[in-house]
Order: C-alpha cells, then structure tokens, then sequence
C-alpha cells in the first residue's frame, strides 16, 4: 500500500510539473507574439527597433523550455512511471478531471472523427458533412479517402463503412452465421425473445448484469471511446450511451437490418442523447478504424458468429490504443457437453457449413488472444456462458 502511495505521489509531481512547464511554453510564446506585433506596429511608425536581440533572447528562451519539456518526457524515470499509472482507475479519472484528450474530442467534434478510417488503406476519412457527431447527423455525411479516393456515404440510419460500400451491380455474401443476422426477422426478434433465450440454455444473465460484470474492467479507459462491436440491436450501446462514460459510442454491425432495428430503438429510448453516438456498418475483420485511436471494443454474444475470429482479433489489437480493453461474451461447450460423442468432428463441420464457431475451452480464447498480442486475459464463467477480457500492452 505505501508503494502505491509513493507512486501516485510521484505521478502526481511529474503531471504537474508538465503542466508547469507547457504553461510557461504558452506564456512564452504569448510575450513573443506580443513584442513582433509592437515591433510591426513601430516599424509603421519609421520607429527605431532592435528586433535581433529581442529574437534571440526569445528563440533562446523558447528552446530552454522545449529541452525542459523533451528531457522531462523522454526520461526513463518519467515513462516508467505514466505506464504504471495509467492503468490505475485514480489516475484516469483525474486525468479526466483535469481535462485531457476525452475533454479535447468534446470541445472539438472534429478530433473524434479523426477515428474513422478507410476500410481499404486505413487512412484517415475526410469529412464533408454535418459538424455534429451524433446518430441523426453522421448518416448525412459523406466521407473521402485521400489515398485511394473512394468516398463513403451514410443512409437513414449508419454510415456504411465496408469495403464493398458503394457497389452497384456487385454485393459481398457471408457464411450462414452472419447472413441469417441480415434478416429482418431475425433482427425484429432479436431483443424480442431471441437473445433473452441464451439465459435459459446457455447462462447468460442477461444484458443489465452482463453491463454491470465488464465494468471493472472498462475502469481504466473510462471517459475515452468504445466500439460495440457486432452491436445486434443495440441493447448495449444504448447502455453505454446511458451511462454518460464514455466521449462516443459507436454501434457497430455488419447486418443492416439489425442497425436499423438499433436506430429505432435509440429513437424510442428516453433519457438517451443522441450525440456523441453513431452507427457504423463494417467487416469485423476489416474495420474502418486508425490504428491505436479507440479505447475499448466490447462484443456481446458475437465471437461465435464472426467468420474468421483471428482476422477479428487482429484488428481489434490494432485499433486498440495502448491500455486499451477488449471485453466479449460468447459460450463454451464444455462439462456435461464434452462427453458427447465425435464433438470435435461435428464442430468442424458445423464451423465449415455455417461458418460459425463452437469453443469447447477457456484456453482456446486465452490462446488466440495471447497470439494477437493482447495481455492480462482473464475469464469468467456461468455454466456455458463465458465473460473473456484482455488489455492491449501499454
């Protein structure tokens, strides 16, 4: 416990003393702005100035800080100590506090658009739209990649972001598992009994507790972004929304038919902003994200679903900034089930056919999470239910 305390102490001087240090930058570059317009203002005049000593006392003074400032950050002492700190929950609130990148998006709309990225090279989308991110706005706006110059464009209800996005005659067909979610009936049943199902035979305890289990570990990244990714109808994003945690939600999914059931329910929700939430059509093994810009991703229900759960996984490490968690829930076919006979053989063929996935251990996820770089994995469990966490290294 005294450890703690020295090193919270520690990181509380050096935070501070960044924050000195950037306020004397600032006032710095205040003075000088303010004697090169007495001086343009003098030479007006056919005064007599003597701007060289005066800019070099300034450019000497301007560099003085910014060798304080890099010989301050790029220490070892100073590294060591953020990476430690920046898992505590105490320090991300006070950063939060104190108004950092999270306040930053706020402030300006535009920074958070910055996350969204061409599917196709993973640059940067240019905006063209309307200024506010919310869920009514963002299917008006129209997107451009400066690279491969291919635009993006909203509907009624999401952006659609996939790599096939756009295409007239041509159209990208999933296996089984995903198209049967594209169905509007599977979409209207969806949080109409089909998902309080998986409580009776498979554990889940449904969505509110399952929201309260995973918010231990969205601790760290509190007042940052999260992707719901392979969000359904939305019972979760609506959740995170609710929760005011978090800067943006985005609500993510492949099916059409299940964003637009998303769409109506936000619209029926009360007590929900709509700002500050949008939603996204994407391939999970292809999404339009920068690399190292989100938070958190959560995937409800969904890992069994995916077509090729490593390309999901993958992507989902190199979206994830630094300290950034991935939190999922799918179902493991284990205990009184593992003595059924050939399991492994019908698994493959059901995972061939379908293109779904049946896990049958907690260590085949520790595994593939461990294989795409992801760290402090943990698990638990409900009889076949399965909660599984991970961090990407800071």
């Amino acid at each position: 416990m005294l450890f703690y305390m020295y090193l919270f102490t520690f990181g509380l001087f050096f935070l501070f003393l960044f924050l000195f240090v950037k306020q004397l930058q600032l006032l710095n570059e205040h003075v000088i702005q303010s004697r090169s317009t007495e001086m343009e203002t003098m030479a007006a005049s056919n005064l007599s100035v003597t701007p060289v000593a005066t800019q070099f006392n300034s450019g000497m003074s301007n560099r003085f800080l910014d060798k304080l400032l890099s010989f301050m950050v790029n220490s070892p002492l100073y590294r060591n100590f953020v990476a430690k700190l920046s898992a505590s929950p105490a320090i991300a609130t006070l950063e939060t506090m104190l108004g950092t990148d999270s306040d930053e998006q706020e402030a300006n709309p535009n920074q958070k658009k910055k996350v969204l990225a061409c599917p196709i090279c993973y640059d940067t989308l240019i905006w063209n739209g309307d200024p506010v991110f919310s869920v009514d706005s963002t299917p008006r706006s129209i997107l451009k990649c400066s690279i491969c110059k291919k635009s993006y464009s909203g509907n009624e209800t999401h952006l659609d972001l996939t790599v096939a996005s756009g295409t007239k005659k041509y159209g990208e067909y999933k296996p089984a598992s995903s198209e049967l979610f594209r169905l509007p009936i599977v979409s209207f049943l969806y949080e109409r009994g089909w998902r309080q199902g998986f409580s009776i035979w498979g554990g889940y305890p449904g969505p509110q507790k399952e929201y309260e289990m995973m918010k231990d570990y969205l601790d760290p990244v509190i007042g940052g972004n999260i992707i719901d990714a392979s969000c359904g109808s939305g019972m979760f994003s609506r959740l995170f929304q609710k929760s005011g945690l978090f800067s943006l939600v985005v609500a993510l999914d492949y099916s059409e038919s299940m964003l637009k059931q998303c769409y109506d329910f936000i619209k029926q929700e009360e007590n929900i902003s709509n700002e500050n939430l949008i939603l996204v059509r994407a391939d999970i093994a292809r999404l339009p994200f920068a690399s190292s810009s989100i938070d958190a991703v959560h995937a409800g229900a969904a890992l069994h679903c995916w077509p090729s759960l490593s390309a999901g996984v993958a992507e989902i490490n190199r979206i994830l900034r630094p300290g950034g968690v991935f939190v999922a829930t799918t179902y493991i076919v284990d205990g009184p089930y593992s003595f059924i006979p050939f399991l492994s053989i019908i698994r493959e063929t059901l995972g061939q056919v379908t293109g779904s996935r049946i896990f049958l251990s907690e260590s085949e996820l520790k595994d593939l999470c461990k294989t795409y770089g992801l760290v402090d994995i943990t698990c638990v469990r409900n009889r076949q239910f399965v909660m599984i966490s991970a961090r990407k290294p800071a």
